[in-house]
C-alpha cells in the first residue's frame, strides 16, 4: 500500500475517532445541563387545582357521575408520566373546598393553584429576595415539602416539592 494511502486511513481513522470524542462530549454536556436543571429552583408543573363550593360533596360526585373523574375523600388525582423520566408516575390533586374555608386566607379568591417545584428551599431564598409574600414555613410529608405565597394580585399559591414515589406506593384509584 501507498504512503499515501495509508496517510489517508489514518487521517481518516483519527477523525473518526475525534468525532466520536466530540458526540460522546456532546452527550456528557446534555446530561450536565439537563442534571443543573434538576437543581434550578423552579416551578415544574401543576401540581392541584382547588376550589371552594358550597357543597364540596355534591359538586365532587357530580365531577364523578358526570366526567368520569375517580373520587375520593379529598377530590381526585389525575396521574400523568414525567416527561424527562416516562416510567417515574406523577401526580396533580384536583379538589372542592367547603366555602367557609380559611385555607386559601389571606387570598380573597375562591381558587388556589399548587405548583410542583424543583428545589423548594432554594425557590423559597429567591423568593424572599425577590419581595414576594412568603405566608409560613416549608412544612416537609412524607410526600413532599409545601410552602405558601402570594402573587401581586394577592392570589395564595401553593408551592409543592413532591416525592412521587411515595405516593405511588400509598395508591388509590387515579383520573387517567
Amino acid at each position: 500500500m501507498s504512503k499515501g494511502i495509508l496517510s489517508l486511513l489514518l487521517l481518516v481513522l483519527i477523525a473518526g475517532c475525534n468525532c466520536g470524542n466530540r458526540a460522546d462530549q456532546i452527550k456528557e454536556e446534555t446530561t450536565h445541563k439537563e442534571s443543573v436543571a434538576d437543581t434550578i429552583p423552579r416551578v415544574t408543573g401543576v401540581g392541584g387545582i382547588f376550589f371552594t363550593s358550597e357543597n364540596p360533596q355534591a359538586i365532587k360526585e357530580w365531577y364523578g357521575h358526570n366526567l368520569g373523574m375517580a373520587i375520593d375523600a379529598h377530590g381526585s388525582v389525575f396521574e400523568f408520566r414525567n416527561a424527562n423520566r416516562p416510567d417515574e408516575i406523577n401526580y396533580l390533586r384536583w379538589g372542592a373546598f367547603d366555602a367557609e374555608t380559611d385555607y386559601f386566607d389571606p387570598s380573597e379568591k375562591q381558587f388556589m393553584i399548587n405548583y410542583r417545584v424543583k428545589n423548594i428551599e432554594s425557590l423559597v431564598k429567591k423568593l424572599k429576595a425577590n419581595g414576594v409574600n412568603v405566608l409560613d414555613e416549608i412544612e416537609s410529608y412524607e410526600y413532599g415539602k409545601f410552602v405558601h405565597i402570594l402573587d401581586p394580585e394577592g392570589n395564595k399559591i401553593e408551592l409543592w416539592e413532591p416525592v412521587d414515589s411515595v405516593l405511588t406506593q400509598i395508591g388509590g384509584e387515579t383520573t387517567k
